[in-house]
């Protein structure tokens, strides 16, 4: 099946707009991805004809919004193939899911002395909660390293385990290089010794076919509007064994089973980590979503990604002066670059002006940006409602940048 790519940006109503009097490019789908009209109808259809707050009413409306949002449980533990619903938790986003496991695996299973492991391309929400699980206990961050194409060194990631490591890390697809690492080796690796391993998904899971029991990962997290779906919801999949055995992250009502002042007992999975009120809507839109890009069809989201990166790494890689950063063999739909004697934010800010929206700077991966030696760079980020003239107005726009600062 190949794409009706026109057809499908008909979806998008923000596509349709223009930006300084130019047709709007939007380049900047590794921040955030636009929303299909179906995901803007279902919350609005929750606001203006369902809504309620959720699992505690006997009335109908929260029956009814109690039930949508726990089918929206399901459609998420079907899309990443969980094997249990009650594994799924609906968190704000990747950086509160990765987050709760730093913290409630840190507070269970964590001491002093003891390792983590991460890797040298982690956005820094993948980072600074394990620094601070590191300060908190006195335990020690150990760093995989990368080669000059963007790509994890296995072997060197395999002297780096030890019997003090407790837990492994890393993203399954960096935000800054588009490289796709080996998740299943590394987590094979891990397992070896008896290492739980949590995967950053958050630029993976729009891109191609997540499956968890596959991977045989021990986390799993990734954000809604990285998914075409609404900000303020992500997903924290832990396996039953794990979410069983560490304590919550946040407390408050919903998370308890019983309360005296005496002594709290909490609820089960998956409601023990989601205290408060759920951000329903939300996961309801996100449900929607999922379903919007099942209908198109992950592979088919693949393979037209492909043919653009594969394009615009070959129209823009012939632009003398531009420097791509990540020429991992592995990638998905992301092109980083920087131009010679050109300050990336100059050079963005006239981007912009063409009407071409790309995102600048270290990307929230100032580590990578040291391993590079660069203080950051320009990144274009393709979705499947992007098009091979839009990658030709980028080409043009960069000469015109060139031009200017000649």
């Amino acid at each position: 099946m190949s794409l009706d790519v026109h057809k499908i940006r008909n979806d998008f109503p923000i596509l349709s707009q223009e930006v300084y009097k130019k047709p709007l490019v939007y380049f900047d789908n590794g921040a955030t991805t636009q929303k299909p009209q179906i995901v803007i109808d279902e919350e609005i259809k929750v606001y203006s004809q369902e809504n309620s707050n959720i699992h505690r009413g006997v009335h109908y409306l929260s029956e009814q919004l109690t039930q949508r949002y726990e089918d929206a449980r399901k459609t998420v533990q079907s899309f990443i193939n969980a094997e249990h619903n009650h594994e799924i938790v609906f968190t704000s986003g990747t950086t509160e899911a990765i987050n709760l496991v730093a913290f409630s695996f840190g507070e269970q299973y964590v001491a002093e002395g003891d390792e983590i492991i991460v890797s040298t391309m982690e956005h820094h929400a993948n980072i600074v909660p394990w620094q601070m699980l590191c300060d908190r206990k006195k335990a020690k961050l150990k760093i995989i390293p990368i080669n000059d194409k963007g790509e994890l060194l296995i072997d060197e990631y395999k002297k780096l385990i030890s019997d003090k490591t407790k837990i492994v890390a890393v993203n399954h697809v960096s935000n800054v290089l588009g490289t796709v690492n080996d998740i299943k080796q590394i987590i094979d690796i891990a397992h070896k010794y008896d290492i739980p391993v949590l995967i950053d998904g958050a630029q993976s899971i729009q891109h191609e076919k997540v499956d968890v029991k596959e991977y045989d990962c021990d986390f799993f997290v990734f954000s809604g509007h990285k998914l075409y779906g609404p900000t303020g919801i992500g997903v924290l999949y832990g396996k039953e064994k794990w979410l069983n055995s560490i304590p919550p992250y946040k407390t408050g009502g919903e998370m308890i089973k019983k309360v005296s002042f005496e002594k709290t007992t909490f609820n089960e999975l998956p409601f023990k980590f989601e205290a408060g009120t759920p951000n329903y809507t939300s996961a309801i839109g996100l449900a929607a979503a999922i379903n919007y890009i099942d209908n198109i069809g992950l592979d088919n989201i693949a393979l037209y990604e492909k043919e653009l990166l594969d394009y615009a790494t070959q129209k823009l890689g012939s632009i003398k002066g531009l420097n791509i950063i990540g020429t991992a063999d592995n990638k998905v739909s992301v092109f980083s670059f920087d131009l010679e004697n050109i300050h990336h934010y100059d050079a963005g800010m006239i981007i912009d002006k063409m009407g071409i929206a790309v995102r600048t700077g270290h990307h929230c991966a100032e580590p990578l940006m040291n391993r590079f030696n660069v203080e950051g760079t320009i990144r274009a980020s393709f979705s499947f409602y992007n098009t091979k003239e839009e990658i030709d107005k980028l080409y043009d726009a960069i000469l015109t940048v060139q031009q200017m600062f000649a």
